[in-house]
């Protein structure tokens, strides 16, 4: 592997939780588990993720709580940090419920590797589309130093299904930077998803039986 592939794969991360694949939170079996993209995307209110973009990762998980505790979790942004350690800080940049036009930024650490110093990612998410119980879409860059994301699509749907609830999850990055190794930045883009939708089920459940 040569200096830049391996600088990119310390550094490729999902906007999400990347930082618990690159601190060994996320086990290999997961890491090799990873699933490519349906052929139909999410979409929210009519609106999916980048049909242009060159990475993109889809996934799903069955959750076994009630779709409130799910939904409250997934959009009290501010509380992101209690359940997912790899979000560092999370500010909301407006006031009142989350919202159509919200805005909020968060952190998540990148540590040092053998060819890279350690980087901070810095996400500045701003809320398209969201109903109720349903589905979630935002976008937004993500800079940290040695890596740029220009922009990140994430759309989340959320259905009640025998047994719990289905949370399902697309994201799409684009960028010259990214871009640069297709294959490595989904695998990666995956990897951060996965460990997200984990923690959300882990985080739920365990509330419900509380």
């Amino acid at each position: 592997m040569s200096t830049n592939r391996t600088r990119f794969a310390a550094l490729t991360v999902s906007v999400a939780t990347a930082a618990a694949v690159l601190a060994g939170n996320v086990s290999a079996a997961q890491a090799a588990t990873a699933r490519q993209p349906g052929p139909a995307g999410l979409t929210c209110r009519g609106a999916g993720v980048d049909p242009g973009a060159k990475v993109r990762y889809r996934s799903e998980i069955l959750i076994k709580a009630p779709l409130r505790t799910i939904w409250s979790l997934q959009t009290d942004v501010e509380r992101w940090p209690r359940w997912q350690k790899p979000v560092a800080t999370m500010k909301r940049l407006d006031k009142g419920p989350f919202r159509k036009h919200s805005q909020f930024r968060w952190t998540t650490p990148v540590p040092a590797t053998p060819v890279s110093p350690p980087t901070t990612l810095v996400i500045t998410s701003t809320v398209k589309q969201v109903k109720k119980d349903r589905c979630i879409r935002w976008t937004g860059p993500a800079i940290g130093k040695g890596l740029r994301i220009d922009q990140g699509v994430h759309v989340w749907t959320f259905e009640k299904v025998k047994g719990g609830v289905l949370v399902r999850t697309e994201e799409t990055h684009a960028g010259e930077q990214i871009e640069s190794d297709v294959p490595l930045a989904t695998q990666f883009l995956g990897q951060g998803l996965e460990a997200w939708l984990s923690a959300l089920k882990t985080t739920a459940e365990a509330g419900h039986q509380r």
